[in-house]
């Protein structure tokens, strides 16, 4: 598994992450011990996830917790604050980029996570009710106070980006490393703000949603009804399927097809190429599902590949 800096960090990450929204939801504690174990087995070191994860908020914190035990050392975990948890981190006191509220939230993540520190903690979306100084301050406060390593965003906007960066480097305050932002080769609008602003400012992009629910790995097809069992047999699924961009989907087949990988390779693969992408964030439930991402992530295009594939994908952005 090869690993990266992510961004102007201290922090190695590896170039495939898991995304741990499954674990409590899709997942009992068995079942995400047995992804969490082959995804340390096949090479991964990165693990997301958030205190709102899990049914209720917060299982997957505690699940994650639990299952690494003695190797919580060995990893890297990321987790996020600052959606709506329901009362689960106690009563809302303020606003979620507050001071008082950050300071809650991280112990409360510190307790499920059983841990006692956070590699990267990540403000989950920006807080347009609490000024970006206060923000950042509280935080610095933890990463002084050995309670979180490094911080990331997720979520922000380019200039939200670039704003809280001079924010921090004009009040002697920690920056932010990294930015967790919605991006795939069907949704490329990141490429617009987001990751200038991470070149510009020194920041690890970490996409999540890669596979688009499934749509890039090549189990779903125009005009064919999803497997009984898949996400998108779903009901709440049933316009996106139908309206999911099957030209761009359907390019990107036959391109894998014609350098004899899979559709899956070029999703991961061809993302984890692009400027400012330090790991590509993608979810599991199954060990299997976990050593296909990881293989994935193997691919390395060549300039003339990546040409190629920002061509089919261009409209896209």
């Amino acid at each position: 598994m090869e690993h990266r800096r992510l961004g102007n960090s201290g922090l190695s990450v590896s170039v495939v992450g898991l995304g741990c929204n499954n674990f409590g939801r899709k997942l009992d504690l068995d079942g995400t011990r047995e992804v969490v174990d082959a995804a340390i087995d096949a090479g991964i070191t990165l693990f997301d996830t958030a205190d709102i994860y899990g049914t209720p908020h917060g299982t997957s914190e505690e699940y994650l917790g639990a299952v690494l035990g003695r190797r919580r050392d060995d990893v890297i975990i990321a987790t996020k604050f600052g959606m709506d948890m329901e009362g689960v981190n106690g009563r809302d006191f303020g606003a979620r980029g507050s001071r008082r509220y950050i300071h809650r939230a991280v112990e409360a993540s510190l307790r499920r996570l059983d841990t006692d520190h956070i590699d990267l903690y990540q403000m989950h979306e920006p807080d347009p009710a609490t000024p970006i100084e206060e923000t950042l301050a509280a935080l610095d406060d933890l990463v002084r106070d050995g309670k979180v390593r490094y911080l990331g965003n997720s979520n922000f906007a380019g200039w939200q980006i670039a704003d809280a960066d001079w924010t921090a480097r004009t009040n002697g305050l920690t920056r932010f490393v990294s930015a967790q932002n919605r991006y795939s080769l069907l949704h490329r609008h990141a490429e617009a703000a987001t990751v200038p602003a991470c070149e510009r400012f020194g920041l690890g992009l970490l996409p999540f949603f890669p596979l688009e629910s499934g749509l890039l790995t090549g189990k779903y097809r125009r005009g064919e009804a999803p497997a009984a069992g898949t996400r998108m047999a779903m009901e709440r699924y049933a316009s996106w399927i139908a309206t999911a961009p099957w030209d761009a989907i359907e390019a990107i087949e036959k391109y894998a097809s014609a350098r004899g990988i899979k559709p899956l390779d070029v999703a991961i693969g061809g993302l984890a190429a692009q400027p400012a992408v330090s790991s590509v964030i993608a979810g599991a439930t199954t060990a299997e599902q976990i050593r296909a991402n990881v293989a994935a992530g193997q691919w390395r295009p060549s300039a003339a590949d990546l040409a190629e594939l920002d061509e089919i994908t261009r409209h896209s952005r």
